[in-house]
């Protein structure tokens, strides 16, 4: 589904990425970690179209997007749904109307369709009857929801996370893991999710990508990574600092 091959970008001569290699499967779980800096969010634009490659080339559903033009990235685009770290929702709008913001700029549905799929969408997510409620009046929690079945409403074929779990407390977080894993089973989606939550992503991906040092350094299930040996892995994994990192 998606292909990245020899991806370098820089930023003012700084290197993020160099010569960056993954493929994801179609249906496929794949959780992204490493450190913050670390260019996570950065490869998360390449593939979506956002930002253009220095050098090497990322290929979706057997599409090349270096090169394309706005409008031929447009419908690329529309192949994926994106959830952001803050939920991203817009405050003045009411949660019908964030989850059908979509659908509104397609302009394919009539608006008694947009009712029946906003509220089928928020079932899915574990929120029915939250249409007239305001973000201000949703816990946390709740928000990412709302973010996320904005990011499904449509169907993609692929939704990326920006650290779907970051804030919230260990119960609220396994409840966002299992919906996401839900969401997966259902609507056969390729996840591709980024996250500093160790324990989310060890239940939601089928397979990790370690980013470190501008590349992909280690590569595996679940079980591979946990159980590495690697010291920068097993340094990540265990949230342990080097010891000139400490400030006192």
């Amino acid at each position: 589904m998606i292909e990245v091959r020899h991806l370098t970008k820089s930023f003012g001569g700084n290197v993020i990425l160099d010569d960056v290699d993954l493929r994801i499967e179609h249906g496929e779980s794949v959780v992204i970690i490493g450190r913050s800096g670390g260019g996570k969010s950065v490869l998360l634009k390449h593939l979506i179209g956002l930002l253009q490659p220095d050098s090497g080339m990322i290929s979706v559903d057997g599409e090349n997007l270096c090169g394309m033009n706005e409008r031929q990235l447009i419908r690329v685009r529309e192949k994926f749904g994106m959830v952001f770290q803050g939920a991203a929702l817009f405050d003045s709008m009411t949660v019908a109307e964030n989850v059908a913001f979509p659908l509104q700029r397609q302009r394919k549905h009539t608006a008694a369709e947009i009712a029946r799929l906003v509220a089928r969408t928020l079932d899915v997510v574990g929120l029915p009857g939250t249409e007239r409620k305001k973000p201000a009046e949703l816990s946390g929690g709740m928000r990412k929801r709302v973010g996320l079945a904005r990011a499904i409403i449509y169907e993609p074929q692929i939704v990326l996370y920006d650290e779907p779990t970051t804030g919230l407390d260990p119960i609220v977080s396994d409840s966002i893991d299992k919906l996401i894993m839900r969401v997966n089973e259902t609507l056969k989606v390729t996840s591709v999710v980024v996250t500093h939550d160790m324990r989310s992503a060890r239940r939601v991906g089928q397979r990790i990508l370690m980013l470190h040092e501008k590349r992909i350094y280690a590569n595996g299930t679940p079980e591979e990574i946990f159980t590495s040996a690697d010291p920068v892995v097993r340094q990540f994994i265990d949230g342990v600092a080097d010891p000139e990192d400490v400030l006192f």
